[in-house]
């Protein structure tokens, strides 16, 4: 083929074409030689800077993996403590509902209705509530997870706490374990269950621990200006109906019980209020032994001193238990026959403390007499027309 033999030749002498050939042969050996370097070079760059940068990424707690962040492996096991903790936690909550019968202004009787919760502490039906879910109402009934309605007696009313213990003609039931409130810490996840509004039984709420030892201002028989103490806050939306639930962590052990929310609306602003399990395990043991509620009393109401009280009142000390008659006529001073009215204690009085605890604005009477067992003699510092006196005082049972 001629041309292409033309082509191929050339008019340069042949040596000349031989050098040529070479030099392009060492060039083209030399750029192979520095792609085969610049590839290892990467690699082992690339490797020490993936090494580098997992171990930063461990150093500061994330996967190794970019694409799979550890956040969402938290996210996912924290799913999933949830979802046990509610399977394990459902069929021991129960819903609660009330009736009372009322004659109206014009005599017609009209009959009120009242919801709420609670749980299953132990299996031959007895039940925890909030005090308030039942009191002065007619008829109590349970309504339990799978459905099952039981007409429930009123077995015992908490004169401390707002606590009430119910019964159910019912075995072999389901019971929560409790856990142990000192050990919460604030910004710990927990879940509230219960009969949001009277309508959704069982419902669940997820919120934290936003605070611990809130105190709110209750009315009672122990003192009129006395407080609920050492209450857990938290954001786990609590509504009408979830009084009386349980508050359980994520291992489905109860941790206190819903009582109160924060809200002008009366519906769920993120500041509920739950009685922390410890104060309420002393109530449970005792129903078990005694089939009630056994709290000692000493028989007063009173209002809790404070430095401020006690400057606008021109009172002589600024911290005790002043004992005073409440707002209504029925609300004395000293309930009669109860141990204060034996000891002789008055209206006016100051009780300053008890077995030399002081009373104070953050330690107050009540809890403080918690603390003891019926038939306890304690000794009362008070003070009394300008001066200081002790007198000892035999506890007995509330009734």
């Amino acid at each position: 083929m001629p041309t292409l033999t033309k082509f191929v030749s050339s008019s340069e002498p042949k040596s000349k074409v031989k050098a040529i050939g070479l030099a392009l042969f060492l060039s083209l050996i030399v750029l192979l030689i520095g792609m085969l370097g610049g590839v290892w070079g990467f690699l082992i760059l690339s490797n020490t800077e993936n090494e580098s940068v997992q171990n930063f990424r461990r150093s500061i707690g994330l996967s190794d993996n970019p694409a799979i962040p550890s956040i969402q492996t938290v996210q996912l096991n924290e799913s999933s403590a949830t979802i046990d903790a509610v399977e394990k936690v459902s069929p021991s909550v129960v819903s609660v509902a009330t009736t009372i019968q009322y004659q109206d202004f014009f005599g017609n009787f009209e009959e009120k209705e009242g919801v709420g919760s609670g749980f299953i502490f132990s299996s031959d039906g007895y039940i925890l509530t909030n005090k308030h879910v039942v009191e002065g109402f007619s008829t109590v009934s349970v309504i339990l997870n799978d459905g099952q309605e039981y007409e429930a007696q009123v077995v015992s009313l908490d004169p401390l706490n707002d606590l009430a213990v119910l019964k159910i003609d019912a075995k072999d039931l389901p019971i929560l374990e409790l856990g142990n409130s000192d050990e919460l810490k604030i910004g710990q996840r927990v879940i509230a269950v219960g009969n949001a509004f009277g309508e959704f039984s069982n419902t669940v709420t997820t919120g934290v621990v936003s605070a611990k030892d809130r105190k709110l201002p209750v009315s009672s028989p122990l003192g009129q200006d006395s407080q609920l103490t050492q209450l857990i806050q938290t954001d786990a939306a609590i509504n009408p109906g979830n009084s009386g639930g349980p508050l359980v962590d994520l291992s489905g052990r109860v941790v206190g019980i819903n009582t109160a929310i924060a809200s002008a609306s009366g519906s769920s602003s993120g500041v509920g209020f739950s009685i922390p399990v410890n104060s309420f395990k002393g109530v449970v043991e005792s129903v078990k032994k005694n089939g009630k509620i056994v709290r000692p009393v000493l028989g007063i109401r009173y209002i809790a001193i404070s430095k401020a009280l006690a400057e606008r009142n021109n009172l002589a000390v600024q911290y005790g238990a002043l004992v005073s008659r409440g707002e209504t006529a029925s609300a004395v001073a000293v309930l009669k026959g109860s141990p204060a009215d034996k000891a002789g204690i008055v209206e006016g009085d100051i009780v300053l403390s008890i077995n030399g605890e002081d009373i104070t604005i953050d330690n107050q009477l009540a809890p403080i007499i918690a603390q003891y067992q019926v038939g306890d003699v304690v000794e009362l510092e008070l003070f009394r027309n300008g001066k200081e006196e002790k007198i000892k005082v035999t506890l007995e049972e509330y009734k």
